[in-house]
């Protein structure tokens, strides 16, 4: 049996060497626009760091200056009950004479601050001033009092009493501070006083 010869394979037409060559320009594109796109996103994230960057630096200014405000109006709340203070808690019954601002120290390796000390004779009266008084507040400042004769040794043999002073309060603060046997005291436009009622028991450290 003769053995065929096998046929040579058919070339290409040329519509489909272009339509082929057409195919290849596409992958071209397609992967010039890919780049592209790559690049574009790149920069975008670029941008976005740079935009969260300012972002960040915005914030940093603005707690800066937000803590700022809240310092020097606190000081002039506390300027306004120091100036008060000794008035309101002697037409209370509590004979106080003199005050002390920004005590410090450290005891213990534990540094502490109490804002104004009031005395006279057996009467010490440690207030907190807070622009906000919040129940937090209350709570950091009850249990600063048991630690007043610790960290003042001059006061051991007084009697300490707490309180508190504020321009406004939060969440029912000031009501707690009293309930706790805290004196409270509500800065106004000049002046300051006790908002305790009269049947109040001031507690004693």
């Amino acid at each position: 049996m003769e053995k065929q010869t096998p046929e040579p394979p058919k070339m290409l037409s040329e519509e489909a060497l272009h339509f082929f060559d057409d195919i290849k320009e596409m992958f071209r594109k397609s992967a010039r626009q890919t780049e592209e796109i790559k690049r574009l996103f790149k920069n975008t994230d670029k941008k976005f760091q740079e935009t969260d960057r300012q972002f960040k630096a915005t914030d940093r200014k603005l707690n800066t200056l937000e803590n700022l405000f809240n310092s020097q109006w606190g000081r002039l709340i506390e300027s306004l009950v120091d100036g008060a203070i000794v008035k309101i808690f002697n037409q209370w019954g509590i004979s106080v004479e003199h005050t002390t601002t920004r005590a410090k120290g450290v005891y213990q390796d534990h540094s502490w601050e109490l804002d104004i000390i009031a005395k006279n004779g057996d009467a010490v009266i440690v207030t907190e001033v807070k622009t906000t008084l919040r129940p937090d507040d209350v709570k950091n400042h009850l249990q600063k009092l048991p630690m007043v004769k610790k960290w003042m040794r001059e006061y051991e043999n007084n009697t300490i009493y707490g309180a508190v002073a504020y321009l406004t309060d939060s969440a029912g603060a000031a009501q707690m501070a009293e309930n706790k046997g805290l004196f409270v005291i509500k800065a106004t436009g000049d002046s300051a006083f006790i908002t305790n009622s009269r049947a109040f028991q001031a507690r004693t450290y």
